[in-house]
């Protein structure tokens, strides 16, 4: 079939916590073979909070594989299983405080579709209202508010560098008219 390749092979060669990465091989549609390492991930969700005055919120966080602090938009990793638009909103609740009266699906992406099957889901929250912020025991961030205009810029000029931050704000400022 063209562009499509079977599984001849697939050994299992690492489980953690958040991921497993298999080493497979897998059959081209010419018959030749190919190597592919993939990491399987339940996938996340992220979630861009909209004011009545369009601004956003973001989290500033500690990113250890570029030891660096991020810029993003609340997300969260998904429980196998679990809902994505509730999970969104859990994540939501715990990162911001926020809960929200529209809830908007934006779609999906993949991060990174060579080798990992991660999928990120993503939704525009508006009619914000806010109570306590209920972060994990592992998790340390800062929630800064920026006009979705500004943080337009900000994706534009490679400031925010992280990909599902980047759609999300393009896509709320896109359906918001900014």
């Amino acid at each position: 079939m063209h562009l499509q390749e079977k599984t001849l092979s697939s050994d299992q060669v690492y489980k953690g916590p958040i991921f497993t990465i298999t080493h497979d091989v897998a059959e081209l549609e010419n018959g030749g073979t190919a190597v592919r390492d993939v990491l399987h991930h339940n996938g996340g969700v992220c979630v861009i909070p909209v004011t009545e005055n369009n601004e956003i919120y973001l989290v500033k966080q500690f990113r250890y594989p570029f030891a660096a602090v991020t810029r993003e938009v609340p997300a969260g990793k998904l429980e196998k299983g679990e809902d994505h638009a509730e999970c969104g909103r859990r994540e939501l609740l715990e990162e911001t405080g926020c809960t929200c009266t529209e809830y908007t699906y934006l779609g999906e992406m993949l991060p990174t579709p060579a080798y990992n099957s991660e999928i990120t889901y993503m939704y525009l929250a508006r009619g914000l209202s806010f109570s306590k912020q209920s972060l994990d025991p592992d998790e340390f961030l800062d929630v800064e508010k920026v006009p979705l205009s500004e943080a337009v810029k900000l994706v534009m000029d490679g400031t925010i560098r992280d990909g599902k931050t980047q759609i999300a704000i393009l896509k709320a400022a896109r359906i918001l008219g900014i």
